[in-house]
């Protein structure tokens, strides 16, 4: 609907023919009109109900329950607060962060953990512009997640109102749909379609507007409005019979018993002659390989059962994002090292939702010789960079679980050749050997982070999750620490996002509240987040967080240093974030020289102090190494 001003401005200019209010100089065709520019046929029809107490963030939580939603993220802001209210109400658990972007990473935790859309509320303005990094990153590592932000009334948008800009333009290139709610009536068929769009195709995130009067109770509406001012001349008889027709459409058929049930979800599938040419292909291959991707983990299939369809087919697989631990600890089809030689010697590469971006770099590891079967829900990923250095033998744009069972059932009876997959195991033994080796070399002043890393791996029980947050020690803590299954390993994904650390253990504790929760952080990833432990305090999701205090943005100076001669903007403080921790109301300890010989002690002390109830917080101090010599951060 156009502004107020412009009504009053077009009356002002046609005054004889619209009179005062459409006296009998006004024709019955203009009245007609201007009834019709103004909007209002419906809620002649429809009368809004004054007298409820009813509220639009009613509607939406009931839309969320109706969906299987169990949780919603949020920091709290009035514009939201009708939402967050009706949701506790229906038993709808609402988790408040002390930051914005921790809503959301929690939000995207959830939906990768449970298969289902995870759900961030926040308030107008900064609150919705502190998500931003958030809703990319989920939108890069395809999680569907729903974000729902307040706004300004709707008469007062473009004013000046408090937290007051264009929302939609921001999140229009981050979301796959966006909507701003501009009568109550819209709230549950937008919310459905918000949700079926975030699961449906590729997944990710969708954002919904509503403007702060579409959200409370029509009598507090009223008010704000001031529509029942009387007194005052022509012009003001206009303007409060607007607004009352204004407030009167907003309401109309607000409450109306609407279906409120999920749509169905679209997803797309390898047709037969796909996977029948895929079968072919690899029945002849003697040096096959499968690179799995996050999209691995993705619904309809469960990752169970895509597990013992990979162990039937038996292709050693490297696997990558959230497809870590799909095949347990101790696989013995799991290649974990030296990717890039398997990928040089494979006569046939199955890319099931891996993607030629800069983690194969680009497709050039990629043997030109091999043939090469790309699978992939999005088509713009499926072709990533095929123009340039490689080209897919067959590209099938569908789900990666589907094709994987689909594949296995069509190759019944073959068998990977065994000296391949030996030479490959052989090639990670040798590897593993070598770095326990280089946890027993002496660095500086400071502990070795593989002697730490390998310890814990040693400590983690069977049901723990991974979360990864920082640079140079989560790129270590990578080639050290074993996901013991399926969805227990949750890292950025392909923006590289520093911060999720906070947001992504509380979606994960929240999810699985019987599974250890690490947070495996560089020293200065922590501090995006480590404010968080109030959160899993307050909530009661406790938490261990191990932070690799090297006292550097060591990722960024292993590169700056060699190549620059400065470390400039690199160095941090070997700050006492145990003791920030309990700050914060958790538990802290330190790692240092001073007790080498109690890290595996510690360790164990954390998980039981969790256990029990309480957040950690373990402060290790780290030498350097040159481990992982060489590599750099872009």
């Amino acid at each position: 609907m156009e502004s107020l001003e412009k009504y009053i401005s077009e009356l002002q200019r046609n005054w004889l023919s619209f009179a005062i209010p459409f006296g009998v100089s006004a024709t019955a065709v203009g009245t007609i009109f201007f009834l019709k520019r103004l909007g209002i046929f419906y809620q002649l029809f429809h009368k809004a109900d004054d007298k409820t107490a009813r509220h639009g963030g009613e509607i939406v939580a009931e839309v969320l329950q109706a969906h299987g939603i169990k949780n919603i993220f949020t920091l709290v802001g009035g514009h939201i607060s009708p939402i967050l209210v009706a949701c506790e109400k229906l038993g709808i658990r609402v988790v408040d962060t002390r930051h914005e972007a921790s809503a959301v990473f929690a939000a995207d935790a959830v939906a990768r953990l449970s298969g289902t859309v995870g759900v961030a509320a926040v308030t107008a303005g900064p609150g919705l512009t502190n998500t931003v990094t958030a809703v990319k990153n989920a939108q890069m590592a395809e999680s569907p997640l729903l974000l729902i932000g307040g706004a300004a009334a709707t008469l007062l948008k473009g004013r000046g109102a408090l937290q007051d800009i264009d929302q939609m333009s921001l999140f229009k290139p981050l979301c796959k749909f966006t909507a701003s709610i501009q009568k109550i009536r819209d709230i549950v068929p937008t919310i459905q379609k918000a949700l079926q769009i975030a699961q449906s195709g590729t997944p990710g995130p969708v954002f919904i507007e509503f403007p702060i009067d579409t959200l409370y109770p029509f009598h507090m509406v009223q008010k704000e409005l001031g529509s029942k001012n009387k007194g005052g001349g022509p012009i003001q008889k206009i303007i409060n019979w607007y607004l009352q027709n204004h407030l009167n459409n907003l309401f109309a058929g607000a409450f109306e018993e609407r279906d409120k049930s999920p749509l169905p979800v679209q997803r797309p599938i390898a047709t037969q002659s796909q996977v029948q040419k895929s079968i072919e292909i690899v029945s002849k291959a003697k040096k096959p390989v499968i690179l799995l991707g996050s999209q691995a983990t993705l619904p309809p299939v469960p990752s169970d059962e895509l597990r013992k369809a990979l162990e039937t087919l038996g292709i050693p697989c490297f696997l990558g994002g959230m497809s870590r631990g799909l095949l347990g600890r101790d696989s013995t089809i799991q290649a974990r090292q030296r990717r890039r030689d398997a990928l040089k010697d494979a006569d046939v590469v199955i890319l099931a939702g891996a993607v030629c971006d800069f983690r194969l770099g680009y497709g050039k590891v990629l043997n030109r010789r091999s043939k090469i079967i790309a699978v992939n829900r999005d088509k713009d990923q499926l072709y990533k960079n095929s123009d340039m250095f490689w080209k897919p033998t067959l590209a099938i744009q569908g789900d990666v679980g589907k094709f994987i069972v689909d594949l296995v059932y069509g190759l019944h009876g073959y068998k990977c050749d065994p000296d391949w997959l030996k030479l490959l195991m052989d090639r990670d033994n040798q590897t593993v050997e070598a770095n326990k080796t280089k946890a027993e070399e002496l660095t500086d002043v400071h502990l070795n982070p593989l002697k730490i890393l390998m310890t814990l791996e040693d400590v983690l029980s069977d049901n723990s999750i991974l979360v990864a947050d920082g640079g140079d020690f989560v790129a270590t803590a990578a080639y050290i620490l074993r996901p013991r299954g399926p969805l227990r390993w949750l890292d950025p994904g392909a923006f590289g996002t520093l911060g999720v650390g906070g947001g992504f253990a509380l979606g994960a504790k929240i999810c699985r509240p019987d599974s250890d929760v690490w947070i495996i952080y560089g020293d200065g990833s922590s501090g995006y987040s480590i404010a968080e432990i109030d959160t899993f305090t307050r909530h009661k999701t406790p938490v261990i967080a191990l932070i690799g205090n090297d006292a550097c943005w060591m990722q960024i100076a292993r590169e700056q240093v060699p190549m620059f001669k400065t470390e400039v903007a690199c160095k941090l403080s070997f700050c006492d974030y145990d003791i920030v921790s309990k700050g914060y109301g958790g538990k802290g300890y330190r790692l240092d020289k001073t007790n080498e010989d109690k890290i595996r002690e510690i360790l164990e002390k954390a998980v039981q102090d969790s256990r029990n109830g309480d957040s950690v917080v373990i402060n290790a101090l780290i030498g350097k190494t040159n481990f992982r010599e060489g590599s750099i951060s872009v």
